[in-house]
């Protein structure tokens, strides 16, 4: 257990980059925590870190011993869940990168749900896209990641890839609102309000768009979803999200209609973890209700 406590604290100094910082969050003061990371370095016969004008960074050694500490600490944590899951107690923490576009109305669904049955599982939740959400991964600061990008294989294991519906969101007195569903001419119609490029539904709009030939140029751009809602249940603009990102019935005066699109125009959303590594129960199992939900949503 000593040895967890120090591969801690030097993983809470390289988030940081800061030995004070990292103190401050440890609960320890500076001076015990770098007496404890000197003592370390000695033991090893390396530097672990690099002593800047302003904090610290992981010298090449320290990068090579911070990722076997990352995969210890994480290792640990799915034999600690592993021995809890077979005493019955169920209990865990699982941490998701997810896509924003998902985190306003189904990851908080899914992650009551699943507390429910486990109430001793907690989580955390990552707001990261694409290249992000595969840092989080790699650093073993995430267990799975929910995106619309298919990750490198090579590092990547996709349990899950997911089909979704694009619709189209509008204010109730719409009038596109009294359609059963829209295309994408006629919404282009309207002015158009949208996610900014970081974000993966952003990037699988304009892969819609282009195979499609179509340029969008967006009247208004956000990185806040909550800001575009409230916009667009305003005006008579048009927003656009897939299924997993519906606001509820009624939300904020806003409706929504399905978007029909070409046959050769798919949309999938991928459920992600580290190749490399095993999961802890309780990820994998809140990844296969995440699987198992997205598939009933498709089937409905």
């Amino acid at each position: 257990m000593q040895n967890l406590r120090i591969y801690k604290y030097v993983d809470k100094i390289a988030q940081t980059g800061s030995i004070r910082q990292a103190a401050e969050q440890l609960y320890i003061t500076p001076s015990a925590l770098n007496r404890r990371l000197i003592a370390l370095e000695q033991e090893l016969g390396v530097k672990v870190f690099e002593r800047l004008g302003r904090g610290v960074r992981l010298s090449t050694a320290g990068e090579l011993f911070i990722d076997h500490i990352r995969k210890h600490l994480s290792e640990t944590e799915k034999l600690k869940s592993q021995i809890e899951d077979l005493s019955g107690l169920r209990r865990g923490h699982v941490t998701i990168a997810c896509t924003q576009a998902a985190l306003p109305f189904f990851i908080p669904n899914e992650i009551q749900k699943y507390q429910e049955k486990f109430p001793h599982v907690n989580f955390s939740v990552l707001n990261k896209d694409g290249t992000e959400a595969a840092i989080a991964l790699l650093n073993h600061t995430a267990d799975i990641a929910l995106v619309f990008d298919q990750l490198r294989q090579s590092d990547f294991q996709t349990a899950y890839a997911i089909p979704q519906s694009v619709h189209a969101i509008m204010s109730k007195s719409h009038y596109l609102a009294s359609k059963s569903q829209v295309s994408i001419s006629e919404c282009l119609n309207y002015p158009l309000a949208l996610p900014t490029q970081k974000y993966g539904l952003r990037k699988t709009l304009e892969n819609i768009f282009d195979k499609l030939l179509t340029r969008i140029t967006p009247t208004i751009e956000a990185d806040s979803y909550v800001f575009l809602q409230n916009y667009i249940s305003n005006s008579n603009a048009i927003g656009f999200e897939l299924e997993i990102g519906m606001p509820q019935k009624n939300s904020n005066g806003l409706i929504s209609r399905p978007v029909k699109l070409p046959q050769d125009t798919s949309v999938l959303i991928y459920i992600n973890h580290l190749r490399s590594r095993n999961l802890p129960i309780a990820a994998s199992k809140f990844a296969l209700q995440l699987a198992d939900t997205l598939q009933n949503l498709e089937d409905a």
